[in-house]
């Protein structure tokens, strides 16, 4: 639109309005008429838009148009000038109805407005091209937009995209990226530029601003940014060093920046020190799982470079292990079922994922005590265990009966993590049992007692008595007078303080088996437990009277202290 029309926002009587209010975007057919919103607007759909984008507020929307009254008058027009009209969305740059309207349409689509006095001019008008009170109708195109967005949302930053990028993956905190950047103050002035820099997220690079906002690109997307000082270098500013130049107090930035790539960096372990960042996207989307064989490749190496192991490479066989069987260490082993087939990944692992505090001698050098490894592995291909759901009902119960016995191995060696993991996994396989016949019944009901009561042993050593009470709850379900599972939830309770169901649980197990030692000696903990509480709390009630028999007598004795002056106040008198 020129000079003289311009298309102002409305009078300040609508500035109360709310430009931010939800707009309805009522699907349309070509030639239809609906109303957005409730004050009146409405829109005809003439041709359709492509895709199903549509702008948002702070965008910046650039549109063809022809705007007339009722009457048919025309007042102005962007295609008589042959340049369309650029303004930014939501901004209260252009009448509201527009704002409203415009936030409707996908790019290429051309619509109708018919747009009342309360969202146009109002009663004012605008003298001399509009009357007051009038309702106007824009012919509108979107010819196209570019994105802007808020990314703080305290206008901070604004980043406006040129060119999107591809898929819909943003990098996270831990992971590092690949990024060009060329940073101006507002006057044009080169303060900072790279052709390629890498950086970790989370860690940042140059100012604040650009760990925030490459969390919001796609790999190849290219913006401008402009940022203000609490994002930048604040009031302090920044000197000039090196061929980097001075930022001054209180200075905006406006930063080019391009998102070239970046490699995920997985965190392993919940305590972050297990990493794994990945150096080739792997195929499909299956992950190793426990007691799956992989075949990898495999250089490992210390911190200053030194190798200690390879395996798998110069035509050498690619080297063999099973998942969660202690055949690598524990870091390696964790890194590994997170990778999909033909990726390759560099892991990091800290010395409690490693080889600990021990000097260890591996095949090419020797690992010194504490130290954090770093292995560049290729996982080469891999055969999983065969899932339950792939299995006929005996091949349930053989698998179930082969991991009782592992989880049994590992219990006599004190590994009782591990342990509880093999119990768990053989008593999913026989879960669900309503396919198996009668024999493979008792079979399924004997393996998964047995599974469950070793169990909660496991649970008793790693102290997760609320876990073990679970399993041994579970068993009596299925037995109510299994011994063992009475037992062992009544020390589970011991240990949770719950002494009365403790004490029902020991009762009843020797109602079953009187004779039984085991027992009959856990009930003896259970009366020393008593005991110690009784104590306990005959110390503190006593405790307790004493306090509240001291504060009587003190209480007693301010109040003699009160009425003494009043007898001898008496006394004088009389």
């Amino acid at each position: 639109m020129d000079e003289d029309f311009n298309i102002p926002p409305a009078d300040e009587m609508n500035e109360d309005m709310d430009m931010d209010l939800p707009v309805d975007n009522p699907i349309s057919k070509v030639g239809e008429e609906k109303e957005i919103g409730k004050q009146g607007l409405k829109k005809k759909l003439v041709k359709e838009g492509e895709g199903w984008d549509t702008p948002e507020n702070g965008d910046e929307v650039e549109v063809h148009y022809t705007g007339t009254l009722l009457d048919g008058t025309q007042f102005d027009s962007s295609r008589d000038r042959g340049t369309p009209f650029k303004f930014t969305l939501g901004q209260g740059q252009v009448i509201k109805g527009w704002d409203q309207g415009i936030k409707t349409m996908k790019k290429g689509e051309n619509a109708i407005f018919t747009i009342p006095p309360e969202l146009a001019y109002g009663e004012s008008g605008s003298p001399p091209t509009i009357p007051p009170n009038a309702t106007l109708q824009f012919d509108v195109e979107l010819v196209s937009w570019v994105s802007v967005k808020d990314i703080c949302k305290d206008g901070g930053i604004f980043k406006k995209i040129f060119t999107e990028g591809e898929k819909w993956e943003s990098p996270k905190d831990p992971d590092e990226v690949l990024v060009k950047y060329e940073a101006r103050l507002d006057d044009g002035t080169l303060v900072s530029k790279s052709d390629g820099v890498e950086f970790t997220v989370r860690e940042g690079y140059f100012c604040p601003a650009l760990s925030k906002v490459v969390k919001t690109m796609k790999k190849g997307e290219k913006v401008l940014l402009t940022v203000k000082p609490q994002y930048a270098f604040g009031e302090n500013g920044r000197l000039a060093f090196g061929e980097e130049g001075a930022v001054p107090p209180n200075a905006n930035l406006q930063i080019t920046l391009e998102l070239v790539t970046w490699k995920t960096v997985t965190e392993v372990t919940d305590d972050k020190k297990v990493l794994k960042k990945i150096l080739k996207e792997g195929e499909g989307y299956e992950r190793p799982n426990d007691g799956t064989i992989v075949k990898v490749k495999l250089i490992g190496k210390l911190q200053d470079g030194t190798v200690f192991l390879k395996k798998g490479h110069d035509e050498e066989e690619l080297f063999e292990f099973k998942t969660d069987d202690e055949q690598v260490i524990n870091g390696l082993d964790k890194a590994v079922m997170t990778m999909k087939k033909g990726e390759v990944a560099l892991v990091t692992v800290a010395p409690e994922y490693a080889f600990g505090s021990s000097e260890s001698q591996q095949a090419l050098a020797v690992v010194p005590p504490n130290s954090t490894v770093y292995y560049e592995v290729e996982l080469e291909s891999f055969v999983k265990e065969k899932e339950s759901w792939d299995m006929n009902t005996q091949e349930k119960i053989e698998a179930a009966g082969k991991k009782k016995e592992d989880g049994n191995t590992l219990f006599k060696a004190g590994k009782y993590a591990r342990a509880s993991k093999r119990y768990e996994k053989a008593a999913k396989y026989i879960d669900y049992d309503s396919s198996f016949g009668e024999e493979e019944k008792k079979q399924a009901k004997a393996l998964k007692v047995t599974c469950n009561l070793n169990n909660a042993a496991c649970k008793l050593k790693l102290k997760d008595y609320k876990e073990a009470e679970k399993l041994c709850t579970k068993v009596l379900d299925m037995e109510s007078t299994n011994v063992k599972a009475l037992y062992r939830r009544a020390q589970a309770y011991i240990q949770m303080a719950d002494l009365d169901l403790a004490e029902l649980d020991i009762k009843k197990a020797l109602e079953i088996d009187p004779d039984n030692r085991d027992v009959k000696l856990e009930y003896k903990v259970l009366k020393e437990k008593v005991k110690e509480y009784n104590k306990k709390d005959a110390k503190f009630y006593g405790n307790m009277f004493a306090r509240m028999s001291k504060l009587e007598q003190h209480e007693a004795n301010k109040a003699a202290v009160k009425k003494e002056p009043e007898l001898m106040s008496i006394d004088s008198k009389a």
